[in-house]
């Protein structure tokens, strides 16, 4: 039976921070009333001539450098020509032949644990160009309505080269390009409202046959989910259709996700299609090398450096870093929690941030920003701890009456409700004492050689000191008396 390789490429569509849009002073801010924020040069009135978005500009440099490509020293604009109505122009301006950013990679980590292999995916170009607006088909009585609000709003289009092979790398390529530009904040990554939108170029070969196959783009990918329920399909198509002796034609598809199934929309474009040409109302982009130091003074420390910096200072394995450094605003809780519990206890800080906290948020339906338990008071949870004032049972006590609201610190909780460890050894041996005492059958079925009852002895121990003695003590101190 013949074995099929899959060819993956994808074009994201990333809308970048800025307040006004690319060419014009139009606000770029969601969720306005259809056509208030378009302007004359968004809506293409005769006469109307662009203008450079200087913010659109950086946020292509800060992505450059993120990515270790070549910020080029000159650019053009060029005009992709197409009929659409919701393109007031007849065209789009858009980079062709001299993009702003050329080359680069993303590192991306498949599979977890001691099984976890890292890929890296080599970019081709990242360029600046605007969006168009949207058309509407819904609650218009069978016809269409076009909304100009997102028309002119600045893109920055990453393209990769044909480098993934299975639907799980392109999915672990999105996420880490949607983590990317979130991090170094150039994007908000809201997939729900179109800021990140990944198109998929899909073909399959021969395994070992070095020419591509036909391949079909699947548009407006927006979310991971959907991204690997589409590759999938088309791939198994792909190879039915071929295998069944017919002949991959090269479309633009989209995905449904209510069937599943990916439907042709288009024949596919070529470049020649759309007869680009240099934009003569905008003059080449020209980037000297002071622009380029400035932007990169005001880059933040990047996942991949932080993560071999957490993993030298503070002793962590690469699972760890890597989950640690998924997002800036878990890494900086994270530092921020370390800070206030000591270095010491950066190990049990990395768990109750990755579990405790992470499950608590989970459950709640709540985001990091909008935790109740700040990084400061889960710092000084962990170093009661590490100090011994507390066990690791109590603690979740503690962290259950921060996240309530009960106190504005562990200390205060623990002061408050009387939690403080007993850790005083002739306390703790009196109490056993009397659990001894009293279990008389449990200590004869230990002596007897049944492990089970020790642990039995012991949650009767710790049972006694409602949870507040030290649990090594207890078990140190009731081996000790059982001989």
């Amino acid at each position: 039976m013949k074995q099929w390789e899959v060819v993956i490429g994808i074009e994201t569509h990333v809308q970048l921070s800025t307040q006004s849009k690319i060419f014009s002073g139009s606000s770029t801010a969601f969720g306005a009333e259809p056509n208030v924020q378009a302007n004359a040069v968004d809506i293409a009135l005769p006469g109307v001539l662009p203008v450079l978005n200087k913010g659109a500009v950086d946020c292509a440099i800060r992505f450059g450098l993120a990515v270790e490509a070549e910020v080029a020293p000159k650019s053009v604009f060029a005009r992709k020509n197409y009929f659409y109505p919701d393109l007031p122009k007849g065209y789009q301006i858009s980079q062709y032949e001299l993009p702003v950013v050329v080359g680069g990679k993303v590192n991306i980590t498949l599979g977890q644990g001691d099984t976890a292999t890292e890929k890296t995916i080599n970019l081709t170009r990242a360029h600046l160009e605007e969006d168009a607006g949207k058309s509407l088909h819904e609650d218009f009585h069978g016809k269409t309505g076009i909304d100009l609000n997102r028309a002119g709003t600045p893109l920055l289009e990453i393209v990769t080269e044909p480098d993934m092979r299975s639907s799980a790398e392109a999915v672990a390529y999105a996420k880490a390009l949607h983590a990317l530009v979130r991090w170094i904040g150039i994007c908000d990554g809201n997939m729900q409202e179109g800021s990140f939108r990944c198109d998929a170029n899909v073909s399959v070969r021969p395994l070992g046959q070095k020419e591509f196959g036909t391949r079909r783009e699947i548009k407006n990918l927006n979310s991971f989910r959907f991204m690997q329920q589409a590759i999938d399909y088309e791939v198994q198509w792909q190879i039915a259709t071929i295998e069944d002796g017919g002949r991959i034609e090269q479309a633009t598809v989209l995905f449904d996700p209510d069937t599943g199934e990916t439907r042709a929309m288009r024949s596919k474009e070529d470049a020649h299609d759309y007869r680009y040409f240099p934009d003569p109302d905008l003059l080449p982009l020209i980037i000297d090398r002071d622009w380029v130091e400035r932007t990169r003074s005001a880059m933040p420390e990047l996942p991949a450096a932080k993560k071999q910096r957490f993993m030298a200072d503070y002793n962590l394995s690469a699972y760890d870093a890597t989950t640690l450094t998924s997002s800036l605003e878990i890494a900086d809780y994270y530092e921020a929690a370390v800070a206030v519990a000591g270095n010491a206890a950066a190990k049990p800080c990395a768990n109750w941030v990755m579990v405790d906290l992470a499950a608590r948020l989970n459950k709640d339906g709540k985001e990091l920003a909008d935790s109740p338990v700040s990084a400061a008071q889960l710092g000084g949870l962990v170093a009661r701890i590490a100090d011994n004032t507390i066990s690791n049972n109590i603690a979740k006590k503690v962290f259950e009456a921060l996240w309530n609201g009960e106190g504005r610190s562990a200390d205060e909780i623990i002061e408050k409700q009387g939690l403080k460890q007993i850790t005083d050894t002739g306390a703790i041996e009196a109490l056993i004492d009397g659990v001894l005492a009293a279990n008389e059958a449990m200590v004869a079925e230990f002596r007897a050689g049944k492990e089970k009852a020790f642990n039995a002895l012991v949650g009767q121990a710790m049972k006694a000191t409602k949870g507040k003695a030290n649990p090594q003590q207890v078990n140190e101190l009731l081996r000790k008396k059982l001989g």
